[in-house]
């Protein structure tokens, strides 16, 4: 009987006290909203990895196919129109000239070849100084025309497109009296170059949009220096073309 009355005194104190114990309990252990609602993310198989990596691979081989297909020729082509901003003589201004423009590149690889140009520009110089001479002659017609060679590399391909860099040197011609008649004399006198054939050069920059693989256009901004005159003229100007490749590598 001793023992049950103690046993009956330890519950009736306990209970009281139960309630709070597991509160406390509960509240230390919060249940996390996100990892009971959201389940985790299941990693990917090494299957689903191999595909995707097999997908973008087939991807890559389709584009270097592409751009093999379109750059793997061993010639190309062109023929089109040019302008030049140039200076028919020492003391007169700058004029505008009118050029066609035809060339043939052989490429030893997909990048570099080798290319020949002829071109052959047309203006009319304004001459202000006519008084000194009695002529007549207000706007002489002036042409040139040239023959370069030199190096190009494509340094960025793709399908559609390409940019490349191009450095030719050669020889121009420039006939500056054909409105005196051929009278170099006068045509000096009125401030124009000497007819004569003298150094010329040209650096170019070439954006070219692939219409076929085989058939593209082309601009090319252009640095054309020539030596008229024993002087140094720096004429700025830009070609503009359709390139046609063929025989492929």
């Amino acid at each position: 009987m001793p023992s049950f009355r103690r046993l009956a005194l330890l519950l009736a104190l306990g209970l009281p006290v139960s309630p709070a114990i597991l509160a406390q309990s509960s509240s230390s252990n919060p249940a996390t909203p996100d990892t009971a609602q959201q389940p985790a993310a299941e990693p990917q198989s090494p299957g689903q990895i191999s595909v995707q990596a097999r997908i973008k691979a087939r991807r890559e081989q389709r584009r270097a196919a592409a751009i093999h297909d379109a750059y793997a020729h061993r010639y190309e082509a062109y023929f089109g129109m040019g302008y030049l901003r140039f200076q028919p003589g020492a003391t007169l201004q700058r004029d505008h000239e009118y050029a066609w423009d035809a060339g043939f590149t052989r490429y030893s690889s997909d990048r570099l070849g080798i290319t020949v140009d002829g071109r052959g520009y047309f203006g009319s110089a304004y001459v202000y100084n006519n008084l000194i001479t009695s002529s007549s002659i207000t706007n002489a017609e002036v042409s040139q025309f040239a023959v370069l060679a030199g190096p190009t590399y494509r340094f960025y391909a793709q399908p559609k497109y390409s940019i490349s860099g191009r450095v030719m040197a050669g020889m121009a011609y420039g006939h500056f009296s054909g409105d005196t008649s051929n009278n170099t004399q006068l045509s000096t006198a009125l401030g124009l170059w000497p007819d004569s054939s003298v150094f010329a050069g040209s650096a170019a920059l070439i954006a070219e949009y692939n219409l076929t693989p085989k058939v593209g256009l082309r601009l090319a901004p252009e640095y054309f220096p020539t030596g008229f005159g024993s002087t140094f003229q720096n004429s700025l100007g830009f070609t503009a073309s359709i390139a046609y490749r063929f025989g492929k590598r």
